[in-house]
């Protein structure tokens, strides 16, 4: 799929969605190591940006982002529509990050 084709709004400019194939959707589900916690935790000492947690966020959305676009493509999709995030803290360092859409067929 081509990923210019993935968008938070409700439409594509300029194609017509032909096909509603519903949602899709990629979950991670990410602790943090030991050394990440420890060196986070230092970085919390002097303020400002954590840089450890801000990559590892990244990397956890990134990975989400490309399971939704890989279940849209297992659908037959050519573009997602109403892309949106989601985190939950299962537990203490473990969090839950969703990333949703709806799969459609554009033309």
């Amino acid at each position: 799929m081509d990923h210019k084709n993935v968008t938070t709004a409700l439409e594509l400019p300029n194609v017509k969605i032909v096909k509603n194939l519903g949602l899709v959707k990629g979950i991670v589900v990410r602790s943090r190591s030991i050394v990440g916690s420890i060196g986070g935790s230092l970085q919390t000492l002097v303020g400002g940006n954590i840089s450890l947690f801000t990559t590892l966020c990244e990397r956890t959305r990134a990975d989400a982002y490309e399971l939704m676009v890989k279940h849209a493509d297992e659908l037959g999709a050519n573009a997602i529509i109403s892309v949106r995030y989601d985190a939950t803290e299962l537990m203490n360092g473990v969090t839950e990050v969703l990333c949703y859409g709806t799969a459609v067929v554009v033309e």
